[in-house]
């Protein structure tokens, strides 16, 4: 799901990391070349992921089309070039499927800079990626 946020998360001379490999995935910038793998994904989780954005979002909606998710891809690539947001896909080490994504927002809520949305895939949350990638992210938001 594109936003519009408008603060940058991070100064312009930062350098955002681009991958994280890990033992059993990779996390990378989601760009329009992973539309079709990602919209399979959703699609196969679209009940669960209803309300991930908040009770007010319907995304993914029942009528989401290919289209309509290449046109957040759009939005999310570009938010990650200006450095206003930053969209992560997750796939298998093969590249072969997208497990998950991990979204990055700036938020005016209390003392922090940024607010972290996830989701992984039906199979993957039956391997058990959801923990995974909270650790993961926590150790990687740290770090870098």
């Amino acid at each position: 799901m594109a936003s519009a946020h408008t603060k940058h998360l991070v100064p312009k001379n930062f350098v955002v990391p681009a991958v994280l490999e890990h033992k059993q995935c990779r996390i990378r910038t989601l760009t329009v070349n992973d539309v079709i793998k990602d919209y399979d994904a959703v699609i196969s989780r679209r009940e669960h992921l209803q309300g991930v954005f908040g009770s007010n979002s319907n995304w993914p909606a029942v009528d989401l089309t290919l289209q309509q998710n290449l046109i957040d891809f759009s939005c999310h690539q570009k938010e990650f070039q200006i450095k206003r947001s930053f969209a992560y896909t997750v796939v298998t080490l093969d590249e072969k499927h997208v497990i998950g994504c991990i979204y990055i927002y700036s938020t005016d809520k209390g003392e922090f800079d940024a607010e972290i949305t996830m989701w992984v895939s039906q199979d993957a949350l039956k391997d058990g990626y959801d923990v995974i990638f909270l650790k993961t992210v926590e150790e990687w938001l740290a770090n870098e």
